[in-house]
């Protein structure tokens, strides 16, 4: 009996996208602005987060569709701080509420990170160095770099569509 086998290489292809981590300490929205300014994007707030673990954590999200290049642009929130009040009996009369702040990553490889912008093309190596020498002449930014995904664990948390 011959034996046959299905080769589905080409069925599941990674999907191909550059990876770009930012650091700053502003707001999401004058990012946004800022890289809308200097790199001729039109980021626009998505009307819902990106929810994961039930709830417990949300991270803001830009998005845009560059229809005449047909690349799709996302500014994603890495980090997501969350308060919590827990409750403690002192021994005293009455409980006392303990203020709690829980610190959530989208990617947990890249803690330090606070912003990622992700660019799905396949970018040549000039054009992703032009972008990033681009965000990093923008003064409220503290560092740009490309991402490596192979080093990345979490990368399914990526997957916004």
């Amino acid at each position: 009996m011959a034996v046959h086998r299905l080769i589905l290489d080409d069925v599941f292809d990674e999907a191909i996208f550059s990876l770009i981590a930012i650091h700053c300490t502003i707001e999401d929205y004058r990012l946004a602005y800022l890289l809308n300014k200097n790199l001729g994007l039109n980021l626009c707030r998505k009307k819902a987060d990106l929810d994961f673990k039930n709830g417990k954590s949300a991270y803001s999200i830009f998005n845009w569709e560059d229809k005449k290049q047909l690349i799709f642009w996302n500014l994603v929130s890495n980090i997501c701080k969350t308060n919590d009040y827990k409750q403690y009996n002192s021994g005293l009369l009455f409980n006392e509420t303990q203020h709690i702040t829980k610190t959530y990553n989208l990617l947990p490889e890249l803690k330090n990170v606070n912003y990622l912008l992700k660019i799905d093309d396949e970018l040549t190596i000039n054009k992703e160095k032009q972008i990033v020498n681009t965000i990093l002449g923008i003064p409220q930014i503290a560092t740009a770099y490309t991402v490596d995904q192979r080093q990345l664990k979490s990368l399914d948390n990526l997957i916004f569509n």
